[in-house]
């Protein structure tokens, strides 16, 4: 027998008839005229609430309009506006329903008695209590959002007294589109007094009067997602009456010991799911900077984006209902996430871009977080947002990632491999003129590369290996059939176990390729002017918990370079890598002929002080005669052939935009040092937004006819802003910011324009545009912030001209709770 819940809503002279969630406007004498066929009560509640009269009836058999409402099935009698549900009933906690009414037609009967049927009055799913327990209370306290493998309670109030001896009451727990017990995505499970297990249960409930107080447990195993709820009233073996309690969210729980994602650190679970800020560490091994990044993962409408994100995916596309019972699986989700970053395979978040025209979008370097790039996805209706780069794709998957429970942080390795073919080699050709040549060969060396770490158990692999995985949302390579990267164990490649799921042998070789260098004449690679094995995978950094500083964290990804386990480590990957290959390498060939000898002469490039943008470069060469028998005694002539050339992010170079040749004569034991000018009007207007320069130097030995290479990376510092806060920071006081910039270059920056984010101190972006900085002059912009939330914030601050693209600072800030007054 079907079964209907009815409800009539007025609000003046308006009514509506609600079943099922299908409306239609009548009035009030219409429905009570046209009652359903089989009436078992008419019986009516009219409650005034939220200036809204409510009459809900409870009837069985042919429903006046719309589909019969089938089993397990609520037949809706609440009304939605705004995405917020409106009933008679006070709102608590965000926790919604209109007051209930069931027949009474299947009452039980005591000591000869009869009792009326129990019927849903109203439900409190206590959401202001339940998130704060479940370290939710960032997204909001509206609606209920909940960790899985942990208790949450809700309050149901009923038309009388609830007797456990003679009322049923079963819970139904659904989510993703097509719900079923055996995929995981729907749960059914009866009121009981106690819980058992890590399965879904309705326990530890208490009466008062006609309330019962109820403990929900979701298993620490459960799909995570959307859910609704609902709720199965019966007495005895009559047919029961289905209520639609209300709608929750589940994530992963990383404080729970049975979660996948348990962190036992509640310092770490603050640095890597709570934190909604960070840094990403960007430029040179050598001259390593901060950029300050706006992760925002609490934001009011970034959980609803990460889920749309999820039912994005190709998989979902192909088969929903498989693809909602594998998020579950924390490796699962993650390798989605990763996929879907990037836009490559499908409507991904990111469109990237390693060119030098940005003018159909966004420059990389102009983005300050994450919030504006998933806003923007998400109101397009899922077009990928233009543009970005490796910084870019792993900030946005951080902020995806700690939104869905997942402990996370952002990692930048610096000189890191991108080795396409697998044989752990990246070679790199010049002229005997210093000239990066380009190359047909996808191999490259990226002067900076940054990818996310997640914390996670991994049961698809053998004991050893939890903890932290590589994850790449960069798109550089499939992996089984899509762009996407990992979960890549950090130990297995620690401990060069590279055959181990998912992409260790890709990410392996990314820290630790060997880098060869080759002189290349009339085509041919005719010499090897160097051979590093230790120049790949430098300064692997992160940011040190609790601190704003960098923390180096190389040591996790391998040996120290040359000690004994280092050495086994590189021949047991090589082996698996390589196979049958590795006894007959060119390269080993070469080495083995003695041609990669020491050479007589030591060749350092120096610079005295720090290179600023706008400003003529100083570089000092250093010469110096190394002794040992088997050079020459006598003075030796040199030419050294210098060029410098601007670098992109990628690894690709421009033409050369310097030159300079320089005759040298060196005796037994003599040292020189040469300096060398980059004059300003060299690079001006040649450069890329990242403001790098190679500066390259090919010396030739005339008495033994030999080459010699010598390298300096450049990295141009921009002019340094300052942001200053005068007063205590409380939550709805206005809150003065100061920011003084002083033009400390040769030229004016034109076209300026100030970028101003920060969660929980502004909502989205302020923007406003400067105009010109002349030369020598400074700038001090005055803006009045009025903080949303308390805790640790951070305001990060970009200025952008024509000439400079990041010009970057930000402002550690302690917003407290609004006073009494």
């Amino acid at each position: 027998m079907s079964r209907a819940v009815w409800a009539v809503l007025e609000e003046g002279s308006r009514v509506e008839k609600l079943q099922k969630g299908l409306c239609t406007n009548s009035s009030i004498p219409e429905i009570l005229q046209s009652p359903p066929e089989e009436v078992i009560s008419s019986d009516h509640k009219w409650i005034l609430g939220n200036k809204q009269l409510t009459t809900l009836r409870q009837a069985s058999g042919k429903a006046i309009s719309g589909p019969e409402s089938k089993e397990g099935v609520i037949a809706s009698g609440c009304e939605e506006r705004g995405g917020k549900l409106f009933s008679g009933q006070r709102r608590l906690g965000g926790g919604g329903f209109p007051e209930g009414r069931a027949g009474r037609g299947n009452g039980a009967t005591h000591e000869g008695r009869a009792v009326s049927a129990l019927e849903l009055r109203w439900v409190d799913l206590q959401s202001f209590r339940n998130n704060k327990r479940h370290h939710t209370q960032e997204m909001g306290l509206t609606r209920l959002i909940v960790r899985r493998g942990q208790h949450f309670s809700l309050q149901l109030g009923f038309n009388r007294p609830f007797q456990p001896q003679t009322d049923h009451i079963t819970f139904v727990a659904e989510t993703g589109p097509e719900p079923s017990e055996p995929l995981g995505t729907r749960a059914t499970f009866a009121l009981t007094q106690t819980q058992h297990g890590n399965a879904w249960s309705a326990s530890d409930f208490t009466m008062d009067s006609s309330s019962l107080q109820v403990s929900l447990f979701t298993p620490a195993n459960a799909v995570i997602g959307p859910y609704t709820i609902n709720i199965e009233i019966s007495q005895g073996q009559g047919p029961g009456v289905t209520y639609l309690l209300g709608t929750f969210i589940l994530l992963f729980n990383p404080w729970s010991a049975e979660d996948d994602v348990y962190l036992p650190s509640e310092i770490l679970l603050e640095e890597y799911v709570m934190r909604d800020y960070g840094f990403v560490y960007k430029g040179h091994e050598s001259f390593i900077t901060s950029w300050a990044w706006n992760y925002g993962q609490f934001e009011e409408d970034i959980i609803d984006i990460c889920f749309e994100i999820l039912n994005k995916n190709l998989y979902f596309l192909k088969n929903p209902s498989k693809d909602c019972s594998q998020r579950s699986d924390a490796v699962y989700v993650c390798r989605v996430v990763s996929a879907m970053i990037n836009s490559n395979d499908d409507c991904g978040v990111l469109q990237g871009n390693w060119g030098e025209d940005y003018s159909q979008g966004v420059s990389p370097l102009e983005w300050t977080g994450s919030v504006a790039i998933l806003r923007q996805w998400s109101a397009t209706g899922g077009q990928p947002v233009k543009y970005g780069q490796c910084w870019v794709f792993a900030s946005v998957m951080c902020t995806v990632m700690r939104c869905l429970g997942v402990p996370t942080r952002v990692v930048s390795n610096f000189h890191s491999a991108h080795n396409m073919d697998g044989n752990l080699t990246i070679d790199t050709y010049y002229d005997r003129n210093a000239e990066i040549l380009p190359t047909q060969k996808q191999d490259k060396v990226w002067n900076f590369h940054v990818w996310n770490e997640c914390w996670m158990i991994r049961k698809d692999l053998p004991p050893g290996y939890n903890g932290w995985q590589v994850l790449d949302p960069t798109p550089q390579q499939t992996s089984s059939g899509l762009f996407c990267c990992g979960p890549a164990s950090v130990k297995a490649i620690r401990e060069g176990d590279v055959h181990l799921a998912y992409d260790t042998p890709f990410v392996y070789a990314e820290v630790n390729a060997d880098e060869v260098i080759w002189l290349l004449r009339d085509g041919q690679a005719r010499e090897v002017l160097a051979h590093d094995a230790s120049s790949i995978g430098k300064e692997i950094s992160t940011k040190m918990v609790g601190s704003d500083q960098r923390q180096d964290i190389t040591s996790s990804y391998k040996y120290p370079e040359g000690s004994p386990e280092e050495r086994s480590v590189s021949l047991k990957a090589s082996r698996k890598m390589l196979g049958p290959k590795m006894a007959s390498s060119s390269l080993l060939d070469l080495l083995g002929s003695g041609r990669l000898e020491d050479q007589p002469v030591q060749l350092h490039l120096q610079l005295p002080r720090a290179p600023v943008w706008g400003q003529d470069v100083l570089l000092v060469l250093n010469v110096r005669r190394v002794r040992g028998r088997a050079h020459l005694w006598g003075p030796l002539r040199l030419r050294v052939r210098f060029c410098a050339q601007a670098l992109l992010h990628g690894g690709r170079a421009r033409q050369p935009l310097w030159r300079q040749s320089v005759p040298l004569n060196l005796g037994f034991r003599e040292e020189i040092q040469w300096p060398l000018l980059l004059p300003y009007n060299s690079y001006k207007n040649r450069l890329t937004d990242e403001k790098l320069i190679r500066v390259s130097g090919i010396a030739e030995v005339e008495e033994t006819g030999r080459f010699m290479l010598v390298l300096k990376d450049l990295s141009l510092e921009p002019p340094h802003l300052s942001i200053e806060v005068s007063e205590r920071a409380e939550v709805g006081r206005t809150l003065r910011i100061r920011i003084i910039l002083t033009n400390t270059l040769t030229v004016a920056l034109t076209s300026c324009t100030v970028v101003l984010e920060g969660s929980g101190l502004l909502k989205g972006q302020i923007a406003h545009d400067l105009g010109t900085l002349l030369v020598g002059h400074t700038i001090r912009i005055l803006m009045d912030l009025s903080p949303i939330r308390a805790g640790p914030r951070q305001l990060q601050v970009l200025i952008s001209s024509k000439e400079v693209k990041e010009i970057k600072g930000y402002k550690d800030i302690f917003v407290a709770t609004a006073s009494a007054n």
